[in-house]
């Protein structure tokens, strides 16, 4: 199996912490050059990715998604692969209506128009042989009880990644997606034990995900190995809508 990434250029997004972060070392680790984006500035020796491009943009805003990709292009020449990573989640769960609409609007933006953003950036400048993984979850494939716009901004994701790479098949770029289950990272924050017991036990294999195992997902959708997949939809998720 082809996982070597020598020489390629990859862009992570909300690469700070939890998938991002992971998927940065691991990228890096397979021989990638990896430049890091978040909200704030990455610290690159502390997340394990030495002296890595670091660049801070809020993804809902076109001009500074565009100038992350220019200063990926301006330090490394090209941008081979880009993990889309960046995204928010719901603190407080509630009916569709009585869903507040600036939350609402605040899910999809960074959720969903963010992906759009940076894919329309990264696109731009990528040559034949890239690639795009975004990163999804098990609620763009089921409904979840509360969580309207987060489960919403997903399904558009899914929706999205699955029309670029068809637009893009015939420029030889892949595009596809991750759909994590729920991930022990800062994301999730730190739910009471009851609650972490919960969501554990809502995967068949009796535990929430690592932060790693999904990386090893979207190293592999970016890998050579990978050359034949696009427009796929990889669930990482320990059987939950197995169910």
């Amino acid at each position: 199996m082809d996982l070597d990434l020598s020489g390629k250029v990859a862009l992570v997004t909300g690469g700070s912490s939890g998938i991002g972060a992971a998927s940065a070392r691991m990228l890096k680790h397979l021989g990638a050059r990896v430049a890091l984006a978040d909200i704030r500035e990455p610290d690159a020796a502390a997340l394990g990715v030495g002296d890595s491009l670091t660049v801070t943009v809020d993804v809902t805003q076109p001009a500074q998604v565009d100038n992350m990709v220019d200063q990926v292009i301006d330090r490394y020449g090209a941008l081979d692969i880009a993990v889309n990573c960046a995204g928010v989640g719901m603190p407080v769960k509630a009916p569709v209506g009585e869903t507040e609409i600036a939350e609402w609007r605040r899910l999809l933006s960074v959720n969903l128009d963010g992906s759009f953003l940076c894919m329309k950036s990264e696109l731009a400048v990528m040559q034949a042989g890239a690639s795009i993984v975004n990163v999804a979850s098990v609620t763009a494939l089921v409904g979840v009880e509360g969580a309207s716009p987060y489960s919403s901004a997903k399904h558009g994701l899914i929706g999205l990644t699955k029309t670029a790479a068809l637009d893009y098949a015939s420029a030889g770029i892949r595009v596809n997606a991750v759909a994590p289950g729920f991930i022990d990272t800062p994301l999730l924050r730190d739910p009471d034990e009851q609650t972490r017991r919960r969501l554990s036990e809502a995967h068949p294999l009796g535990r929430l995900g690592t932060a790693d195992e999904v990386a090893s997902a979207i190293c592999f959708l970016a890998a050579p190995a990978a050359s034949f997949i696009t427009g796929s939809v990889l669930v990482v998720d320990g059987g939950y809508v197995a169910r």
